[in-house]
Parts: C-alpha cells; sequence; structure tokens
C-alpha cells in the first residue's frame, strides 16, 4: 500500500482523523452523497406516488436502487483494482449527478413515457454506485494510517446509519415541503457535483500493475462470481449448523423487510390511512429515527440488565403491536378526544390529536425496532469466530439484502389490490407472531443467553453502539487491501446451549 497519502502517525482515537486532509475530503463526500442518496429516494417516492398512485410502482424504484447492488457487487471490487480510484470517485459521482439531473428534467418537461425513463435512469444511477462504493471504501486505507483505521470505519459507519435518519426523515421532507420533489432531484444533483470536487482533490490512488490488465481483469472477475456462489454455500451450511447465527439472520431479515415495507407504503399509508399528504410522510419517519436513537441509548444504559434474547423478542411484539395501533390510529384519535370532556382535563383533546398519536406511536416503534436492530447485530458480530467472519458475514449481508427484495416486490401489488391498512395491519401480524415464535421454538433461556446481556457495550472496550454490528466490515476490509491485517480484536469460539458454533467471547 502506498502510504505516501498518509501523515505523520499520530496518537489514534477520537476525531484525530479528521487531521488528515484528504480523509476529511473524502469523508465530506460521504456526506454529500450519503444524505443526498436518501434524500433523493425520498424525493422520487414522493414523485411516483403522485404520479401514479401505485404503490406497485414504487416497489419498482425501490428494485432499481436493490438489484443492481446485488448482482453486480460480486465483480464491481475486480474492476476497482484496476482503475486509479481517485478517478473513479470523480467520474461516479459527475455521472450519478448527470443522471439525477436528467431526472428533474423528465419530471419537469414531463418527457413520456415518464415512469420508464425515471425507472431506467435510477437503475444507470445505481449501476455507477455499486463500483463507487467499493472505491470509497479502498480509499479509506489508503488515505488513513493503520492506528487511525478504526476510528475512519467508525466515522463511516455512523455517517452511513445517520444519513438516513438526516436525509430520508428530515432533510428530505423539509425540502419537498419548502421548495417541491423537482427542485430536491436538481439539489441532490448539486450535491453530487460537490462531491465530486472533492474527490478530485485527493491524491491519486494508482491501479494495480498487471501484465495483460484487460484479461487478467476478465479472469479475476470470472473467479469472483465463482469464489461468490462457493462462498454462498459455505455461509448456508454454516448458518445451517449454528443456531444462534440462524435466529440472528432471522431476525435482521425481518427488520430489513420491514424498512422496505414502510418505505414503499409509507406515502399511500399517510394519505389512505392518517389523512395526510404523501409529502407528510415526516410525521412517521422523523419520529420514527428518533425513536430507534433512544432505542441505541436505552440498550447503551440499562441494556446490561435485560437478556439480549428477550429484548429481541419483546422488541419484535411491540413492534407488530404498535404497527396494529398505527393502522387504528384515527379510532384510536378519535376515542381519546371523546373521553377528554369526561376527564375534565382541557389539555388532553390536543394531547389526543391524530397527528399527537401517531407521533407517539412512530417514537415508540422506533424504539422497538431499534433495540431488534442493534442487539441482532451484536449478537451476529460475537457469535462469528475469526476465521469465518469476513466470509459468513458477508454472505449473510447478502442474504438479508435479498431478503428485503420478497416483501418490496409483493407488497405494492397486495396493497393496490386490497388497500394499505390492510398490509400494514398484515405485516404487523407476522411481526409480532415472528417474536411469539421465538420464544415458544427457542424455549427458555439457555445459560448462555442469560450471559449474553442486550447491552451494546463489549467487556473492556468502549464502542459505537452501531459500529459494534459493522466491526466485520472493518476486518473484512482489512483482509482484501492488506492495510488493516491484525487489527480487530480476536473471537474464540465458546460452545453454548443454543449453538454448536458457540457464542463468541472478546479476548484481549
Amino acid at each position: 500500500m502506498t502510504t505516501a497519502a498518509h501523515p505523520a502517525n499520530g496518537a489514534a482515537g477520537g476525531l484525530a482523523v479528521l487531521g488528515n486532509r484528504s480523509f476529511t475530503l473524502l469523508w465530506l463526500s460521504q456526506v454529500a452523497t450519503q444524505i443526498g442518496s436518501n434524500m433523493v429516494l425520498y424525493g422520487l417516492v414522493i414523485i411516483v406516488r403522485n404520479e401514479t398512485s401505485s404503490n406497485s410502482a414504487v416497489s419498482a424504484l425501490f428494485l432499481t436502487f436493490l438489484v443492481p447492488a446485488v448482482l453486480l457487487s460480486a465483480v464491481a471490487g475486480v474492476f476497482v483494482d484496476r482503475v486509479d480510484r481517485r478517478l473513479i470517485l470523480v467520474v461516479t459521482n459527475v455521472l450519478r449527478a448527470a443522471a439525477f439531473a436528467a431526472i428533474f428534467l423528465v419530471v419537469k418537461v414531463r418527457l413520456e413515457p415518464e415512469l420508464p425513463t425515471i425507472l431506467a435512469l435510477t437503475i444507470f444511477a445505481s449501476i455507477v454506485t455499486v463500483f463507487f462504493a467499493p472505491a470509497e471504501a479502498a480509499m479509506i486505507p489508503f488515505l488513513v494510517p493503520k492506528n487511525h483505521l478504526v476510528s475512519a470505519n467508525g466515522l463511516f459507519t455512523l455517517t452511513l446509519n445517520g444519513a438516513f435518519a438526516l436525509g430520508f426523515a428530515l432533510l428530505g421532507p423539509l425540502i419537498v415541503t419548502l421548495f417541491g420533489p423537482d427542485e430536491l432531484i436538481l439539489i441532490v444533483a448539486a450535491l453530487y457535483l460537490v462531491a465530486a470536487l472533492f474527490c478530485a482533490t485527493l491524491p491519486r490512488a494508482p491501479a494495480v500493475e498487471v501484465g495483460d490488465a484487460l484479461s487478467h481483469t476478465a479472469v479475476v472477475a470470472g473467479r469472483a462470481v465463482t469464489g461468490t456462489f462457493s462462498q454462498l454455500k459455505e455461509g448456508i451450511d454454516y448458518i445451517r449448523g449454528h443456531r444462534t447465527i440462524s435466529w440472528s439472520l432471522y431476525y435482521l431479515g425481518i427488520a430489513a423487510s420491514l424498512v422496505g415495507v414502510i418505505g414503499v407504503l409509507g406515502p399511500s399509508f399517510a394519505k389512505a390511512t392518517l389523512g395526510l399528504d404523501a409529502k407528510d410522510l415526516v410525521v412517521v419517519v422523523l419520529p420514527l429515527g428518533l425513536g430507534i436513537v433512544t432505542g441505541i441509548l436505552f440498550l447503551n444504559s440499562y441494556g446490561k440488565y435485560i437478556p439480549r434474547r428477550r429484548a429481541i423478542e419483546g422488541g419484535l411484539i411491540g413492534l407488530g403491536i404498535l404497527l396494529a395501533l398505527l393502522t387504528i390510529a384515527g379510532p384510536v384519535s378519535r376515542f381519546l378526544q371523546q373521553a377528554a370532556p369526561v376527564t375534565g382535563i382541557s389539555e388532553l383533546q390536543s394531547l389526543t390529536s391524530l397527528l399527537t398519536v401517531v407521533v407517539v406511536i412512530a417514537y415508540l416503534a422506533g424504539i422497538a425496532y431499534g433495540i431488534v436492530a442493534i442487539s441482532s447485530q451484536t449478537q451476529l458480530s460475537e457469535s462469528l469466530p475469526e476465521e469465518v467472519r469476513g466470509r459468513v458475514f458477508g454472505v449473510l449481508n447478502m442474504l438479508v439484502s435479498v431478503a428485503s427484495f420478497l416483501p418490496i416486490i409483493v407488497v405494492g401489488p397486495i396493497s393496490d389490490l386490497v388497500s394499505t391498512t390492510t398490509v400494514i395491519l398484515i405485516v404487523a401480524g407476522l411481526v409480532l407472531f415472528s417474536g411469539i415464535a421465538s420464544i415458544v421454538r427457542r424455549g427458555p433461556l439457555a445459560p448462555a443467553d442469560r450471559q449474553a446481556r442486550a447491552g451494546t457495550r463489549l467487556p473492556g472496550r468502549a464502542m459505537d453502539p452501531i459500529g459494534v454490528a459493522m466491526r466485520t466490515h472493518t476486518d473484512l476490509a482489512g483482509s482484501t487491501d492488506g492495510a488493516g491485517q491484525g487489527r480487530g480484536p480476536r473471537d474464540d469460539a465458546v460452545q453454548s446451549g443454543d449453538a454448536p458454533g458457540g457464542r463468541s467471547r472478546r479476548s484481549r
């Protein structure tokens, strides 16, 4: 690895990594593109929903963002290694800016066929993003010394998670409300151009030297595809042999599916069930995001008192109940307002308005979701021994992504046939049932289950609560770029009553 891009190795920790100018510019590029991608997703959902009044069309929109990543990620990294990564970052950002500027023009002039053209342009932007993501990840160890890698990856992980709340739940709805969804698309195009300018100032990251670059790339790409299917089989075999990991995947699959369902049906739900405009989905999404943050803080403060498995199961049951309550928020609000005069509390009517009830329920649902998702990710990180962690975790990420496809494909057409409220109610019932099924199928807590607490801080190490689950990505990057070898604590597998492979214990 080229070290010329690194500043003098100083003390690691905290935000000292931001003293590295090149890394800071790369991080600012990530901020612009991640927030922009979530903003544009919100804006396009509103545009497609308003133009078509079809949840099936919204499902198709989501798939244009997801499918290219699953189909092409296996080989994109191979090509990235053969080209200057700085050049890839600049060109991909410019191409995405052009794609979204084209979408703005299509929407503004109402170019026919509008929906197919929008979907084609989003597919193009998604394909470009597949090549951008590994180039961005590979630049981190190129720009950052080894003793700052943990901080650098932690900052990127925190930004990745925070961008959804900031872009999709806050800035997206705010800009749509103030200016409109069309203008939001143009603003996002400008953000990608800004990101391209940031990346243009980075040092060159030369391509890997090979004899016959084109021939070698084709061969390695073919091996990458073959290796992916081979690792998929190995990962599935490993999952089948370890119940703790398979249950964690089960919980994460539910969480990923739920995000897809809310994304597809959210605007229709806001309009049909809550009587709001599609753009007012913010009253659900924003408190949901704040609830997730609260759930993480709750796990940090009180998770040490709760067995992790019970926290996940309780979170699923609570999430199912809260989603069901959200579908009947209107009748619940009317009932509470009718009860207000009886109580003699004049303030009760304002406290029980539909908007207030929706915000409260969404906030509590966010807490439950955060407990389920973060606890499941942490359990997964602890359960995987180091020698298989990168391989299996990569497969798990692929499986969770694929698991989210089915509800996205199915719920749109079904809700067009029945109703959005009915579909959300069915989903709530399935989430509730999954929590109960876990309690019944897994039975009483095993000794290892009682010791595994829901707190997100592992013994002897202060850690970012979201980044706990992402430690594997750092290890995986280290195995491919050579910069992170030796970083990250070693996990020694121990046998547990629930899993043949056991739950790993952090050792120092």
